[in-house]
């Protein structure tokens, strides 16, 4: 869908939206009540600064929902940032900025689906709601082709860690149908804590061009503590042998990563990464995968995982 259709429509949509809202909603902002409410809290601010000076619940009501920042000479609505968490600065917005909001997140994230979303915009902004994002998704047309996978009903059951690389995944995307530049696989390096990816374009997925990519990690970010592959023995070969004996702590694991009841994690990441790198191709009009690589891993470890854990101050892990 052209952008400006997906504009024009996502406008309509909203439209339609606001007319069978009531009249004290408090979502939708168009331009000349965003300015006057803006009028309203500095009066409101003015009056309570103000000794002998009337004041009213109304004036107590705006200020506590609602303050003002100056921002390059221009006045913005936000939350209150002693109401907010960890202090952050959230912006209230007009009816007419959602369009570009909504989309600029959405690419940011690589086409992430509707929790990711709301993840992204509540970051900054607290008045864009679930129902108006979804009226985007609706009309993403690179969303709409995304494969819908059935769920099983069980709940994944996530190997236990401790610290950051104490154990990794390797896999390996198939991309022969769109090879470019006899660039052929994706490695996919997965840290199972955190859920950090490392991609790297392959020629081929002989172990002797694996080992020299995960050499690289190595010297970057240390090896793990066990290195997990499901990609049978041909990662261990003499090459990887030869690799790990530079890192003599480190467990070479193969088959299943673990029962079949929780499996998926990296299952699921490579679905995302293929689905995000196909939008990438398409919004560039290239067949340039490999140069997609840096923009993928970024959208991709920024993006909200519903499947993370933390440590938290009770030396406990929790999920978020």
């Amino acid at each position: 869908m052209d952008h400006n259709e997906m504009r024009r429509r996502f406008t309509k949509n909203i439209n339609a939206i606001i007319e069978i809202k009531r009249d004290d909603n408090k979502s939708f902002l168009s331009v000349d009540e965003y300015n006057k409410r803006i009028d309203e809290v500095k009066e409101a601010k003015a009056l309570l600064s103000t000794p002998g000076s009337e004041k009213g619940m109304k004036h107590y009501r705006r200020v506590r929902k609602y303050d003002v920042i100056t921002i390059g000479g221009k006045d913005r609505l936000i939350k209150p940032v002693a109401q907010t968490a960890e202090s952050k600065v959230l912006y209230y917005v007009t009816n007419g900025e959602l369009f570009d909001i909504i989309h600029n997140a959405h690419l940011a994230i690589g086409h992430g689906g509707r929790n990711r979303m709301i993840a992204e915009i509540n970051k900054l902004y607290c008045n864009i709601t679930k129902k108006t994002i979804m009226v985007y998704l609706r009309l993403c047309t690179q969303c709409q082709k995304k494969s819908s996978t059935p769920k099983k009903g069980l709940v994944p059951r996530p190997i236990p860690h401790s610290n950051l690389n104490s154990r990794a995944q390797v896999d390996l995307i198939d991309m022969q149908s769109q090879s470019y530049n006899d660039y052929r696989f994706i490695m996919v390096y997965q840290d199972h804590l955190t859920k950090f990816v490392l991609l790297k374009p392959l020629r081929t997925k002989r172990a002797e061009e694996v080992a020299f990519n995960l050499l690289e990690i190595y010297t970057t970010f240390g090896a793990p503590l066990i290195l997990h592959s499901d990609n049978g023995r041909e990662f261990v070969n003499s090459v990887l042998v030869d690799l790990h004996a530079m890192w003599p702590e480190v467990k070479i694991v193969h088959g299943k990563p673990r029962h079949s009841q929780s499996q998926g994690s990296v299952e699921r990441a490579n679905r995302d990464i293929e689905e995000m790198l196909g939008a990438w191709m398409d919004e560039n009009q290239t067949t340039d995968w490999p140069s997609g690589m840096k923009f993928i891993q970024f959208k991709k470890n920024r993006a909200l995982h519903s499947g993370k854990w933390v440590l938290c101050n009770t030396t406990k892990f929790r999920k978020i």
